[in-house]
């Protein structure tokens, strides 16, 4: 596997008129995903990017790591410390972000 974990974070745009969860902050999510990975030295081990719809727009702004395809929901900019601490370094999910699927 080429990385150990793998970010995928809604940065999607919809047609106007359509609402879509990435838009709020998707690429500020990137960007900051990436720069605390670095901070932490996990550059070239995990990797952030932006990503098309999810699936999730009513959660958003929503993200999945992979190889886990733990998504998480409603992610602020100062949720991305904790996530890269606790799921990326500790492998824990980050429980009150986690998105539950029904089924």
């Amino acid at each position: 596997m080429r990385f150990e974990k793998h970010l995928f974070i809604c940065a999607n745009q919809k047609a106007e008129g359509k609402v879509c969860c990435g838009e709020q902050h998707g690429m500020a999510l990137v960007e900051k995903f990436r720069e605390v990975l670095n901070e932490k030295g996990l550059k070239g081990k995990v990797r952030a990017q932006k990503a098309g719809c999810l699936d999730a727009c009513k959660f958003g702004p929503t993200l999945v790591i992979y190889p886990e395809g733990t998504y998480y929901k409603n992610v602020q900019l100062t949720d991305v410390e904790k996530i890269v601490e606790q799921h990326i370094i500790q492998n824990k999910i980050v429980a009150e972000l986690e998105l539950q699927w029904e089924h």
